[in-house]
């Protein structure tokens, strides 16, 4: 009978059309929205990614190779970022696709209109002469082109280890200077054991561990990550730290698609 209706009445036909139009708009709704609380947009990311490896530019140019577990972007929000929950192993290129820098940590905060990174926990970095950073909090800023911190830093050169807090240095990493240096201990590598000392070399500027006022406390050392200890493969997942490629991205910057922003 219902069928019969439908049959030989134009306008039942019409209105059973739109209502199914209608049933299937709201179930595709449903299915792809991404939205769960819009109330908050801090709640649920604009896009959400896993065991991320790719290259990004800036203003034209290749300038950072990314590998994360986990990539959440939050657009709808006054202060757009990206959040790196899972940890971050990050290489910094130069303008000729040269690594400059190379940097991991536990998780990372990237504020993408101010452009300034925010890296935090078991932070390890290693610049091109392979000077190695330890500390547990870093700024980075890219408008200013200088990293900073107010964090205990643990710095190993060639001959000298300089802890201290806070920390300034240009993006390279190669340009440095410890603002509250606490111990700056002489390194012997020589075959013969002596203990000979070098000057700290360019870029590097701290205060004798004599100059300090009296009764400045040592500060305890911060117990690196366990891969910070070795000079190779400290960046476990990018490749081990070499001469002429010190973040080991020969060949994967080869196979990268950049991401423009």
């Amino acid at each position: 009978m219902v069928s019969q209706c439908f049959r030989h009445s134009p306008r039942a036909l019409l209105a059973a059309a739109v209502l199914a139009a209608a049933i299937a708009s709201c179930a595709d709704e449903q299915e792809h929205s991404y939205v769960a609380n819009v109330s908050d947009p801090l709640a649920t990311p604009t896009m959400s990614t896993t065991n991320v490896s790719t290259l990004i530019s800036d203003s034209g140019y290749t300038r950072y190779h990314i590998t994360a577990q986990q990539w959440n972007i939050y657009d709808d929000i006054p202060d757009p970022m990206w959040k790196f929950p899972k940890g971050l192993n990050l290489v910094n290129f130069d303008l000729e696709m040269k690594p400059a820098a190379a940097m991991r940590c536990d998780s990372a905060t990237y504020f993408s209109q101010r452009r300034l990174w925010r890296l935090d926990g078991n932070i390890v970095m290693v610049n091109v002469q392979r000077d190695t950073f330890l500390t547990e909090q870093l700024y980075w800023d890219q408008n200013q082109c200088k990293v900073y911190s107010d964090s205990f830093i643990h710095i190993v050169r060639t001959n000298h280890i300089i802890e201290g807090y806070g920390f300034e240095s240009n993006q390279e990493m190669t340009q440095y200077n410890v603002n509250r240096p606490t111990a700056i201990i002489p390194v012997d590598r020589s075959e013969k054991g002596g203990k000979g000392q070098r000057p700290f070399g360019p870029g590097m500027t701290a205060v004798a561990q004599d100059s300090l006022p009296s009764g400045t406390p040592r500060p305890e050392r911060p117990l690196p990550p366990e891969r910070a200890s070795r000079r190779r493969n400290v960046f476990g997942g990018i490749g081990t730290i070499e001469p002429g490629d010190p973040a080991g991205l020969s060949s994967a910057t080869k196979t990268r698609t950049p991401i423009k922003r």
